[in-house]
C-alpha cells in the first residue's frame, strides 16, 4: 500500500525491494528516544524531534529506521539469516528540504558470509538508484571504519586516543584537528598548581584526597556529580591524552593512509602498499578487505566506476566496517547510504553477536533527480 505523501514511484520502489529477498517492516512512528541518543551519533541526536510520554518516557519521531528494525527483529525473536525491507517517513531537523520525508532500504541480519552481504548491499544500493533516478551519473564512494582502526591500534597509540579517533572517523575536519594535537600537545589549559603537581608525580591517590578535600571545603555534593575517584581517573586520563606526542613516523603513516583515495580495483593494492610502507600489520583487516571488494566483482559490479577513499566515513556512530554511499552531480547529492554495524544488535539487547549491514534510499532526492531539478 502506497503512504499518504510517497513520491509516485514508491508503489514500484517497494516491488523492487521485495524482489530481492527482504521481508517488508511496519515500524511505529513514535519510538523511544533512548536508543538514538545513546547509539545513533551527535549528528543525528541534535536533528531528533523530542517529546515525552505521560509517565515521564523520553520519545521521538522516529529519525531513521536501522534502529527500531533491529529492535523489533530482537523483540519477535525471529531466526537469522533475515532481510528486511521498508518504506515510510522519517522526521529530522534538516537545513534544506522538509523535516518530514521518506526513506526506503534494507537491513541484512545474521548473514555469516559478511563480504557477500557487504558486496549485496552496495551492488542493490547502486542498482535501485539507478534504476529510479534513470540517466544520472552515479558515484559510489566507500569507506572502512574497521580498516581504519586497524591502523589507528598498529600506530601504539593510548586507548584514549584510539577511542577519540575512531569516534571522529568520517568527520574529516575533526580528524584533522586530533591529528594536529598529535603532532603538537596543546599544554595551554593547564590545570592549577596543585592539581599539576600531583599529576606530574602521577600521584592518583593524592590527587583524589585532594579533590575530596576542596570537595568538602566547598560543600560541593558528591551524590549530584562525580565521586572525587571518577574525577581523579579523568583527570589522570585526560593528562595521558596530553602528553601524547606521535613520532613523525607513526604521523606520516596516518596522513598518509588518510590521503588514499583509488578506484576500487586498486584499491587492495594501494592498501597493501600503504601497510607495507607503514610497517603495520593490518592483515585481518586487509583480508575483510579484499574479501568485500571479490564478492562485488562475483556480482559484476565494475570497481573501476567506484572509489575507496580511507578517510570516508558516515555520520552514524553505530557502524563498523564497511561504509558507503550513492551520490549524484558535482554537488554529491547523496542518493543512498549505509554500512556495517555489527555491535549495534548486541548492545540493543540481542543475546548473541548478530552481524549486520543496511542501507537507505533518500526518496525525495531521487524525486528530485527524476524531475530533472
Amino acid at each position: 500500500m502506497t503512504q499518504f505523501g510517497a513520491p509516485a514511484f514508491a508503489a514500484d520502489l517497494a516491488r523492487a525491494l521485495a524482489a530481492r529477498e527482504t521481508n517488508r517492516v511496519d515500524i511505529p512512528l513514535i519510538q523511544p528516544a533512548e536508543p538514538f541518543l545513546d547509539m545513533a551519533g551527535e549528528d543525528l541526536r541534535r536533528r531528533i524531534f523530542l517529546t515525552e510520554s505521560e509517565t515521564g518516557e523520553s520519545l521521538c519521531l522516529r529519525p531513521e529506521f536501522t534502529i527500531p528494525v533491529c529492535r523489533a527483529h530482537i523483540a519477535e525473536g525471529v531466526a537469522t539469516p533475515r532481510r528486511y525491507a521498508y518504506l515510510g517517513e522519517v522526521f529530522r531537523q534538516r537545513r534544506d528540504g522538509s523535516s518530514e520525508f521518506f526513506q526506503a532500504g534494507v537491513e541484512d541480519l545474521g548473514e555469516p558470509d559478511e563480504a557477500r552481504a557487504d558486496a549485496r548491499a552496495v551492488s542493490d544500493a547502486r542498482a535501485l538508484a539507478a534504476e529510479f533516478a534513470p540517466g544520472a551519473a552515479l558515484t559510489i564512494t566507500l569507506g572502512d571504519q574497521s580498516v581504519f582502526e586497524a591502523v589507528v591500534a598498529g600506530l601504539g597509540l593510548p586507548a584514549g586516543w584510539q577511542k577519540r579517533l575512531i569516534h571522529a572517523f568520517g568527520n574529516e575536519q575533526a580528524l584533522r584537528a586530533m591529528i594536529a594535537r598529535l603532532a603538537s600537545p596543546d599544554s595551554s589549559a593547564a590545570p592549577d598548581g596543585a592539581v599539576a603537581a600531583f599529576l606530574a608525580a602521577g600521584d592518583a591517590a593524592g590527587l583524589e584526597a585532594h579533590i575530596e578535600s576542596v570537595m568538602e571545603a566547598t560543600g560541593y555534593s558528591t551524590h549530584a556529580s562525580r565521586s572525587p575517584a571518577e574525577i581523579t581517573a579523568r583527570l589522570m586520563d585526560k593528562q595521558a591524552l596530553a602528553a601524547t606526542r606521535l613520532s613523525a613516523a607513526s604521523l606520516a603513516a596516518l596522513k598518509s593512509f588518510l590521503a588514499l583515495d583509488v578506484t576500487l580495483d586498486r584499491a587492495a593494492a594501494a592498501l597493501s602498499s600503504f601497510a607495507r610502507d607503514a610497517g603495520l600489520d593490518i592483515a585481518a583487516a586487509q583480508a575483510r578487505f579484499e574479501a568485500r571488494l571479490s564478492a562485488l566483482a562475483a556480482r559484476g559490479e565494475d570497481l573501476a566506476t567506484m572509489r575507496w577513499r580511507a578517510a570516508f566515513g558516515r555520520p552514524l556512530d553505530y557502524y563498523t566496517g564497511l561504509v558507503f554511499e550513492v551520490a549524484v552531480g558535482e554537488a554529491g547529492l547523496v542518493l543512498a547510504g549505509g554500512g556495517r554495524y555489527d555491535r549495534l544488535m548486541a548492545l540493543l539487547g540481542a543475546r548473541e553477536p548478530i552481524p549486520a549491514v543496511g542501507f537507505s534510499l533518500w526518496l525525495d532526492r531521487i524525486e528530485t533527480v527524476r524531475a530533472g531539478r
